[in-house]
């Protein structure tokens, strides 16, 4: 199985490019929407959330409320590091659990983890390649406005992530997302045609060191 980590800049395009490369299929596991699992009531990141940022990030309904943890954590490095520290080791663990059971069940699959702090968190180190999915900077900007964002805000946002010429430089693979639709799927078809040859690759070497 190839194992391919997909990241990218807020408002870049990343969900975009992962849901054209789940269509095209790859198997796509998303690390941002399980973090958010992993902080519901219940589970052991919510309680240590609750002590790192007081109750006033509890909602009506006795959920984490996002917005609010996210206005507190991007308005303050220290904030956002602790809640890396909380919720980032947990989010490993089931993604190393998630790709074992897939490498059971279809060893020869090409694996995509998606995250926004793919690098940031050193996953990257644990995969086979790195693609990373930008844009024009002023188009960031425009597409987290269009989402109802502050500019402030959306600035905060960006400046809290890695810069984009660092991630692009650490790239096996890139995805320009600054043009149309069309354009994107068409880089994207390209990746994956060479993504699965890769991995057909990568099981015939396994096939002929067992023999």
């Amino acid at each position: 199985m190839l194992h391919v980590g997909l990241t990218g800049g807020i408002g870049c395009g990343k969900s975009t490019v992962a849901a054209m490369m789940r269509e095209m299929g790859c198997h796509v596991l998303e690390a941002d929407p399980l973090a958010h699992r992993l902080i519901e009531p219940g589970q052991p990141a919510y309680d240590e959330v609750i002590r790192g940022f007081g109750p006033g990030v509890r909602a009506a309904d006795g959920r984490i409320d996002r917005a609010k943890l996210a206005a507190i954590v991007f308005a303050d490095p220290a904030k956002l590091a602790l809640l890396n520290r909380i919720v980032h080791p947990r989010v490993v663990e089931a993604l190393d659990r998630e790709l074992a059971d897939l490498e059971r069940a279809q060893p020869h699959v090409v694996a995509v983890v998606e995250a926004a702090l793919l690098i940031e968190s050193s996953y990257h180190e644990r995969l086979d390649r790195l693609v990373v999915v930008w844009c024009e900077p002023e188009q960031q900007i425009e597409r987290l406005l269009a989402r109802g964002m502050a500019r402030d805000q959306a600035e905060r946002r960006i400046a809290a992530q890695m810069q984009m010429d660092q991630k692009r430089r650490m790239a096996d693979d890139e995805i320009d997302c600054s043009g149309s639709l069309e354009s994107t799927r068409r880089q994207v078809e390209r990746l994956v045609a060479k993504l699965k040859q890769l991995a057909a690759d990568a099981t015939q070497k396994h096939h002929t060191r067992a023999r």
